[in-house]
């Protein structure tokens, strides 16, 4: 077990230094982030969803019969994971666009959109889970879940250091 967790935390530190293409601002709220171009973007993307797997197939330890059940259902997952990832990078872009002077109906309804994309990730996790627990042990099913959402945290992270702090002065 403590190979498993420390497979999964040396994984997710490396997508996390992979990720971070610009400081965190939270300590530099008014820098405007690196600005990076749609195919730079696109494949940052890529490369996530990559190693994301990888480091799935690293810490599940399953059979050759639990693979052929098991993979099938991950890449509907990750394409239906990929559907609200693009509605989190499409807030991103808004908010950068309007950064610095977002403006009080903007700010509400980004947060708004921030919600519900949260949401949507819980919900798809839930949906999910059952769906794993029909082709894996829900023992394995929860390991897939852990690594999920630890993977899912990390990137967030780097994510939400990618964007200034709104400025209530403006």
């Amino acid at each position: 077990m403590k190979k498993h967790h420390a497979l999964l935390g040396a994984a997710v530190l490396a997508i996390a230094l992979y990720a971070s293409p610009a400081p965190a601002q939270v300590t530099m709220p008014n820098t405007q982030p690196t600005a990076a171009s749609e195919q730079d973007i696109q494949m940052l993307r890529e490369n996530i969803r990559a190693d994301r797997k990888k480091i799935v197939a690293a810490n599940m330890n399953l059979t050759a019969d639990e693979a052929t059940k098991f993979w099938p259902v991950y890449d509907q997952y990750q394409a239906d994971l990929n559907k609200i990832g693009d509605a989190r990078w499409q807030l991103m872009k808004e908010y950068a666009v309007s950064y610095p002077n977002v403006s009080a109906s903007q700010a509400q309804a980004f947060m708004a959109r921030s919600t519900q994309v949260d949401q949507q990730m819980i919900a798809l996790r839930e949906k999910y889970v059952p769906i794993f627990e029909k082709v894996i042990s829900a023992k394995q099913a929860a390991l897939w879940y852990q690594i999920d959402r630890q993977i899912d945290l990390v990137v967030n992270m780097q994510l939400a250091s990618m964007l200034p702090l709104v400025d209530p002065t403006k």
